[in-house]
């Protein structure tokens, strides 16, 4: 049980907070990179600030405020020139680094002036990394986007998935240290959804342990034992905002203190029969939460049942009603040690798992269970007999709403085509 204090230090995540500050010493993964090819402007909000996202004709990216400083004019509709991004008002513009690069009016006015070196609006780092765009809102030095594992897997199929969840952060990401709710949200709840009164095997025993980049949480089921992976290996409560699953990671990225960004990055090795296969371009989609017929959230779909569990403590959950159990060890760790890295932070420390070797960044390894199967890949005949993790399926099992196009995409690298 939290006090009201501790409460607000773990959701509060605007500029000047504690948990803002810690965030702000992390790459967050904000769009994807084909989504400024489709349209070069984006609006984000991100750590409860307004900016805009851009690539400019050259290619490069930039990260600024929203409005522009003359008076106000929303950016994110402005136009991508050569070297930035130009409002669509009165054609100031600016590059990556917030400069102040034109004035039209006034450099032909009165340019010995120079009135546009005056001038400079907040702008982030961005960079791009195994699809994604990512934005680092710290202070400098900026550390490495860390290079995990799957980001350098072949011969995969890989989609971006995001979804817009209207709740704090923190209790999105606690979920990803809570192996009891698969039990009960995704395999009990799941079959009454599809008509079935069945139950799933019962959780015996539960593991967490720290590591350097996170939480691992491992398992017994009555279906299994000692010897099975989700107990030798487990699952990745990764840091300090994501869900590392061995296929998959779900980023849970603070938008403010009352709305999340989802964001899946998800693997699928093709069989053998289909080498070697190169994907051209990761494609992206978004995904709903709420059904328009009803009004009431989505509950078809894994993560949209993670959501219905989010959402439905609230827009920032009221701790102090909790009554934490012994499957909740790994919670309280996680609090703990952000606890600890937001006292590191507000000392000038670092915290924990901020990467800054490039030799340690080449690959970055994560506990991953059944890692040969997705590097060095199986055929058809022993996908079918061993299902390694999730194997290749016709459907999409994590979100819904995957367009015909993507699933096309899908089906082909498979070899599902009909």
């Amino acid at each position: 049980m939290l006090s009201d204090e501790r409460n607000r230090l773990l959701c509060e995540v605007g500029p000047g907070t504690k948990m803002g500050e810690l965030m702000r010493r992390y790459w967050q993964p904000i769009a994807a990179v084909a989504e400024l090819d489709d349209t070069p402007t984006k609006p984000v909000r991100l750590l409860g600030e307004d900016l805009v996202l851009y690539k400019d004709l050259s290619g490069n990216h930039g990260l600024l405020e929203r409005h522009c400083p003359h008076r106000s004019a929303d950016l994110s509709y402005g136009v991508v020139e050569s070297c930035g991004l130009r409002c669509s008002y009165h054609g100031w513009m600016f590059d990556e680094t917030g400069a102040c690069r034109e004035q039209p009016y006034e450099d032909v006015a009165a340019p010995e002036i120079r009135f546009r070196d005056q001038i400079r609006i907040k702008a982030y780092r961005v960079e791009a990394k195994a699809g994604l765009l990512w934005a680092y809102l710290g202070p400098d030095p900026a550390p490495l986007i860390p290079s995990w594992e799957p980001f350098t897997w072949a011969n995969g199929f890989v989609q971006i998935v995001f979804a817009t969840v209207p709740c704090n952060w923190f209790q999105c990401q606690e979920n990803s240290i809570d192996p009891v709710h698969f039990e009960w949200m995704h395999d009990n709840w799941g079959a009454r959804l599809k008509g079935r009164n069945d139950y799933s095997p019962r959780h015996l025993k539960l593991a967490f342990d720290e590591f350097e980049y996170g939480l691992v949480y491992r398992r017994v089921r009555e279906d299994s034992d000692e010897s099975s992976e989700l107990w030798t290996v487990g699952r990745v409560c990764l840091w300090p905002n994501a869900l590392f699953t061995g296929n998959h990671f779900e980023w849970r990225v603070p938008i403010d203190d009352t709305s999340t960004l989802s964001v899946g990055w998800f693997f699928t090795r093709v069989p053998k029969e289909r080498e070697p296969y190169l994907q051209d371009s990761i494609p992206y989609w978004y995904s709903p939460i709420v059904d328009e017929k009803t009004g009431r959230w989505i509950t078809s779909h894994i993560m949209n049942q993670d959501f219905v569990g989010w959402v439905g403590q609230g827009a920032v959950t009221d701790r102090k009603r909790e009554h934490l159990g012994r499957s909740d060890r790994g919670i309280i760790m996680m609090r703990q040690r952000f606890f600890q890295d937001l006292d590191t932070v507000a000392s000038g420390g670092e915290p924990k798992a901020v990467v800054r070797d490039p030799v340690v960044n080449r690959c970055i390894e994560l506990p991953i269970i059944g890692r040969r199967h997705f590097i060095d890949g199986l055929t058809r005949d022993q996908i079918a007999r061993e299902r390694p993790g999730i194997a290749p399926r016709r459907e999409f099992p994590f979100l819904v709403g995957q367009p015909d196009s993507v699933r096309r995409a899908y089906d082909e690298a498979m070899g599902f085509v009909d």
